[in-house]
């Protein structure tokens, strides 16, 4: 292979351009509504309608793998009905609903069981409603804060040119006394929320891994250095920054992996970003119905799910999930830990989980 290949910059991971939309027809009586179907027009986009953004039933595909990489290239577009906020530990106290379902391609995503058979992505035209509910929940534990974690289903950053309702959730938490966001993105297109008046009160943060779990495991989401310079953008616009190291994934060379990741951020980030830095770590895990479903969608995987290799631990509603077992768990938490303090020594590391 010649130098120049070698070293020639590779094109930037493009922005999400769904193939099929499909609206609610009552989504068209809100001004986002209006918004997205011009915008979907503009694009030359095939558009449907649709009685429910939970009924689309007739996706084109000649086998459940094609109508699934297909339901990941569709964008629907209806009213957020429910307006009951699920919980968040230990991220925050709420996850708040502005949208659902990723176009990334992440293997071990827990939205493999969640969304089961709806993996199309899904945003909400009726923001005022989901802000007046967020309202509501803040006045409710006055004067503790009350933190909204906005990507419990969704990444909604990798959607924000399309939809603007980020922006919107950062300013409106802006100006509560009581109130924070938080959300998690594997995107590098950060600029429509770069100049949003936050008042420091949304944590920003960004996924990231070792090479090895972002080469074989994290198809259709932008790539390392991308999100790095990210998140340099993000500090500079005086955003609290954080990052989720997550899933940790036991590999070979997992030491060299993860105190690589460490010293790539430790280099990389500007002065600004480690003012007020946080560090979340969570271990790779997966249910028997997950492991079903990832095997069918992606069928190549390279993902360890050997529950002979693993340790069953329970959780709510009487259901569990295979961890790592103890010994693993505790080398992974203590050496990730050290590396993160010897470069970020004034980081706060929130949990392990």
């Amino acid at each position: 292979m010649s130098t120049e290949l070698l070293t020639r910059p590779q094109p930037s991971t493009t922005i999400f351009v769904p193939e099929l939309v499909y609206f609610e027809p009552d989504a068209l009586n809100y001004p986002k509504g209006k918004q997205i179907y011009k915008w979907a027009e503009q694009e030359g986009l095939e558009i449907h309608m649709t009685t429910s953004h939970n009924q689309i039933r007739d996706l084109p595909g000649e086998s459940e793998l094609d109508k699934y990489r297909i339901a990941k290239r569709t964008l629907v577009v209806g009213i957020r009905k429910t307006l009951k906020f699920e919980t968040s530990k230990p991220s925050a106290e709420y996850a708040i609903p502005i949208a659902t379902g990723c176009m990334g391609h992440c293997h071990y995503c827990y939205l493999q069981t969640t969304m089961g058979a709806k993996p199309y992505i899904r945003v909400y035209v009726n923001i005022d409603d989901i802000l007046g509910a967020a309202k509501s929940y803040i006045e409710e534990r006055e004067p503790e804060i009350t933190r909204f974690e906005a990507a419990c289903t969704s990444d909604p950053v990798g959607l924000e040119h399309i939809s603007g309702s980020l922006k919107q959730l950062i300013e409106f938490m802006g100006e509560q006394e009581h109130g924070r966001l938080r959300f998690v993105t594997k995107y590098h297109h950060v600029e429509p929320l770069l100049d949003a008046k936050h008042n420091k009160h949304t944590r920003f943060r960004f996924s990231v891994n070792a090479d090895y779990v972002i080469k074989n495991f994290e198809p259709g989401t932008s790539r390392f250095h991308e999100r790095i310079e990210a998140a340099g953008k993000v500090a500079k616009a005086g955003y609290p920054l954080g990052f989720i190291i997550a899933p940790i994934i036991w590999h070979e060379g997992w030491e060299e992996g993860y105190a690589t990741l460490i010293d790539k951020l430790y280099n990389t980030l500007p002065e600004e970003a480690t003012q007020d830095l946080t560090f979340e770590m969570i271990q790779h895990r997966f249910t028997k119905t997950a492991k079903n479903i990832i095997e069918k969608r992606y069928p190549k995987t390279k993902l360890e799910m050997d529950e002979e290799k693993r340790k069953y631990k329970w959780g709510k509603y009487g259901k569990g999930k295979y961890v790592y077992k103890d010994e693993q768990a505790t080398a992974l938490r203590e050496f990730i830990t050290e590396q993160i303090f010897d470069k970020f020594p004034q980081a706060k590391i929130e949990y392990f989980t």
